[in-house]
């Protein structure tokens, strides 16, 4: 079972809009991305956001361009500075590859007490937009099998 856990994208600015919803680079970094995931085979079976609507409109992206059947799912839980221990629980339970399209420092947090066990360990650095896919074993560990950030549609950033 794949889990992939996505920084939602640039937002604008509260002091241009309030809701913080993506701005057109972070639209278009989340699009690229997206596109990077479906060559890869990247084959979600649902994807999970949280309330924000820069995630909600992350999920939307990733959804139509990897063709979710099941639209995407507001979640509670995952919200910037939630604990991931609850999360984490529900994720070894989880059957199918599932998208989480959250914030930091939550998703951040939330690979590092999957891989180490330690949420306070940084393993890696995200930025808007950027994807970590873990992958869990037959006997429940967790392994990061890759990470991409929109550096990577833009090279010259």
């Amino acid at each position: 079972m794949k889990l992939y856990l996505v920084q939602h994208g640039e937002a604008v600015d509260k002091s241009v809009n309030a809701d913080r919803p993506l701005s057109s680079e972070g639209e278009a970094d989340v699009r690229c991305i997206a596109s990077i995931l479906l060559r890869a085979g990247a084959a979600p079976r649902k994807i999970l956001h949280s309330g924000k609507t820069r995630a909600r409109q992350t999920a939307e992206v990733f959804s139509g361009i990897l063709e979710v059947q099941a639209g995407p799912t507001e979640i509670s839980g995952i919200a910037p500075l939630d604990s991931v221990v609850e999360f984490t629980s529900r994720a070894s339970e989880m059957a199918e590859d599932t998208m989480v399209c959250g914030h930091q420092p939550f998703i951040g947090r939330l690979v590092s007490q999957l891989l180490a066990g330690d949420e306070e360990m940084p393993l890696v650095e995200y930025s808007p937009g950027s994807v970590a896919c873990l992958e869990r074993d037959d006997e429940g560990n967790w392994v990061l099998r890759w990470f991409v950030r929109p550096e990577l549609c833009h090279p010259r950033r």
